[in-house]
């Protein structure tokens, strides 16, 4: 049974852990390369475009934690209250991309790895080795084996790459990156690559879902439903940690590659092997098995609480009103299948369709990007409508925020199909 909401510090301690798998989950590809290509090839001029990506996700990725402290139900039960649009849009979303997303982070991951260990394997061959280790741990550790991972490996993160931006200053790159012109933000290709580094920075709001199924794991867990103001705390750590780990990639980027005089690499993999070459250059080799390792580190833990988070998805999409111990069960069952099924489909996209792959990466990234007006005006209903008490949602002047960068959201998304349609 789960107990009602306790204000000790002991309730709070109980209830950190769901925002660590969101910073794990957000810290991937948009922060080592995205991020870090935005500083490589701008400089410091992007940070505003960090900033406001951040600052337009905040209100509705929070949204998914609060509905589930306050409900004690997860984000797709209120998709499915709201009616069938919202929760057929957000089936659609969520179907349209997670073969293709587990497939990119696994094969950035898997270049990586090469990179660090120099075994000899080929990509897709690592790709096996790496969803092999992120199911074990997910089917031995289970919810708890995950979040202690993800405690420790964002808490690695953050101290590794805030050390990395210190030496990089203390290597008095700083005056160079500061001296060097930034090219023009008006043309067609800035305007794209800004559009897609706000989409994904630091996370998709689809993730408010994987918070909010998350929460309730961790209430299970426990024994301890969180309050309002607890998964608020718990949220604020791992969004705010993703955030600041972005602005310090960013830093780095322009730290250390901008001005280099190097062309960058448009593939993930190549880029992110550049960036550890750069460091040894500018830093000395000593610093390459750091870098490297934070690098692999990085894409790991994206990797893993993907794997991790679209199976759950699918369990409680096939388990709506899974209440009693024997529904429970069958939850158990159905994640189980679904960790095997999606990593098994997005390894045959790698094996057969690597010819079409960054056609399929686009189409998810598109696909993600347009779904984000929709799932946030979703969330803003559920938490300001008869769904919640009225002391559980968002203040006026709360509410008043979100609907600015809601509107943000919208005209992000007219100006990307723009983009697509017309340039």
């Amino acid at each position: 049974m789960i107990k009602k909401n306790s204000n000790s510090k002991s309730s709070l301690l109980k209830s950190i852990g769901p925002g660590f798998l969101l910073a794990g989950a957000a810290i991937g590809v948009s922060h080592l390369v995205q991020a870090t290509r935005a500083g490589a090839d701008y400089g410091f001029i992007l940070i505003w475009a960090l900033v406001l990506a951040c600052a337009t996700k905040y209100p509705f990725l929070e949204f998914g934690p609060r509905y589930a402290a306050a409900t004690g139900n997860h984000l797709i039960t209120g998709y499915k209250k709201l009616g069938v649009f919202p929760y057929g849009a957000f089936i659609f979303f969520t179907v349209g991309t997670m073969f293709i997303i587990q497939a990119a982070v696994t094969i950035v991951t898997a270049g990586l790895a090469e990179k660090l260990f120099n075994f000899g394997w080929s990509p897709f061959i690592w790709s096996l080795v790496i969803l092999i280790f992120c199911i074990s741990l997910l089917l031995i550790g289970k919810y708890p084996g995950l979040d202690k991972s993800m405690k420790i490996i964002v808490s690695f993160l953050t101290i590794a790459t805030l050390a990395a931006v210190i030496m990089a200053f203390g290597a008095g790159t700083a005056e160079k990156a500061l001296h060097t012109s930034s090219p023009s933000l008006w043309t067609t290709a800035s305007i794209g690559f800004i559009i897609a580094f706000m989409g994904w920075m630091p996370i998709p709001i689809d993730a408010s879902v994987w918070h909010s199924i998350w929460t309730q794991e961790k209430a299970k867990q426990t024994k301890h439903r969180p309050s309002i103001k607890e998964s608020f705390t718990d949220f604020n750590i791992g969004y705010l940690s993703a955030s600041f780990i972005g602005l310090l990639f960013l830093i780095l980027g322009a730290l250390v590659m901008f001005g280099s005089g190097t062309s960058f690499s448009p593939n993930s993999v190549e880029f992110s092997s550049q960036l550890v070459e750069l460091y040894g250059k500018t830093l000395g080799s000593w610093s390459t098995p750091i870098i490297s390792i934070a690098a692999f580190v990085t894409l790991l833990s994206t990797t893993l609480t993907v794997t991790d988070a679209f199976p759950r998805v699918i369990s409680e999409l096939l388990n709506p009103e899974a209440k009693k111990l024997q529904n429970e069960k069958k939850k158990w069952r159905d994640y189980k299948i679904g960790i095997f099924v999606i990593p098994v489909l997005s390894l045959c996209i790698l094996f057969f369709l690597s010819g079409s792959f960054i056609f399929l990466i686009d189409f998810a990234t598109g696909l993600s990007f347009l779904s984000a007006p929709f799932l946030a005006w979703f969330n803003f209903k559920l938490v300001t409508g008869d769904h919640l008490k009225k002391e559980d949602q968002p203040t006026k002047s709360y509410k008043i925020f979100s609907l600015i960068c809601f509107a943000l959201l919208v005209i992000f998304t007219l100006v990307y199909l723009y983009y697509i349609l017309l340039l």
